[in-house]
């Protein structure tokens, strides 16, 4: 028997799928007819990678993380990027002690469990920078020393893609620090109509936490002993190889995406409850996993890189 198995079968590990699934429900109470998007985000929860939600104003963005913050006991800090933002407003910056006669650090607001970064692409490069050694090696470098950050550290980045006046566009280096990226697009006619009972129903809206910092560690941990056999991992690698040598792609994905691929479908399947993952999981995440770590030639920006993503998936055989 698997190790992955005997964890995943334990009554512990069922617990934490059960309160997961909460979770899950917890956020879809507030956020009508985004299911997916909502499940998707904490798949990357769970898989320790970050999310980035691209969409038009209105549709929820915001709404999303605030709610899956809330449903957690733990920090929760907002950054509102603007062109004058600078780093330490992110990472902190150290202050003269007068009566000590020391410089004293006051962390930044990317010390904490869940950070939202809104408008992401309004703040400079220099300041998106300053999120790249946070969001991949979980700690910050300021005034020459390396401060640890919370074990648990989840951003939750938006932007708006057809705004672009006073944006800066995130470079490849940046994306990639990404594990997932989603859209959440309109709602259907009949959800938008309970989103505005909703509305006149209630002054505001309050989400009650479900989850402690403590049992997502834990489902960290049990998510990462879910079993992926060998023809799946060939599966990825096959994946990631056509997209290197697609014609319609100049930059394909790089290791760290295949990585996270895997993380994410582990992470699926923890959700589902199952101690395996299965082909269905790689197919339904590379989309989101992968289409934004590619960069596609002029004539394929007609499609977007998730269906191009989709689109070479046709040509990789899934293993049986």
């Amino acid at each position: 028997m698997k190790t992955g198995e005997v964890v995943s079968n334990s009554p512990e590990a069922k617990v934490l799928s059960g309160k997961i699934q909460a979770l899950i429900s917890n956020i879809n109470g507030v956020l009508i007819g985004q299911y997916e998007p909502v499940r998707l985000a904490v798949v990357a929860l769970l898989a320790g990678g970050h999310v980035i939600l691209e969409d038009v104003p209105g549709v929820g963005k915001t709404l999303l993380a605030k709610s899956l913050a809330m449903s957690i006991t733990g920090a929760f800090k907002r950054i509102q990027c603007t062109p004058d933002l600078l780093p330490s407003d992110v990472s902190g910056v150290s202050v003269y002690e007068q009566k000590e006669g020391i410089f004293k650090f006051i962390p930044g607001p990317v010390f904490t469990n869940i950070l939202l970064t809104d408008e992401i692409n309004r703040a400079t490069p220099r300041t998106q920078s300053s999120l790249l050694e946070a969001m991949e090696e979980k700690q910050v470098t300021a005034d020459g020393v390396t401060r640890p950050l919370p074990a648990l550290f989840f951003v939750i980045a938006t932007q708006n893609p057809i705004e672009q006046h006073g944006t800066f566009p995130l470079p490849e280096a940046q994306l990639d620090r990404f594990m997932l990226a989603l859209s959440l697009g309109y709602p259907k006619p009949t959800e938008e109509g309970d989103i505005l009972r909703k509305t006149l129903a209630e002054g505001g809206f309050s989400v009650a936490p479900v989850l402690s910092v403590d049992d997502i560690l834990e489902a960290r941990q049990a998510t990462k002993k879910i079993f992926v056999h060998e023809a799946l991992i060939n599966y990825i690698v096959e994946i990631v190889n056509a997209s290197r040598k697609h014609p319609s792609i100049t930059l394909g994905v790089s290791p760290r995406g295949s990585q996270l691929l895997m993380r994410a479908a582990q992470a699926s399947a923890f959700i589902d409850g199952r101690t395996f993952v299965k082909p269905e999981d790689i197919k339904m995440l590379a989309p989101r996993v992968l289409g934004h770590r590619i960069v596609s030639k002029v004539k394929a920006n007609r499609i977007s890189h998730a269906e191009l993503i989709e689109k070479l998936l046709d040509t990789v055989a899934v293993p049986g």
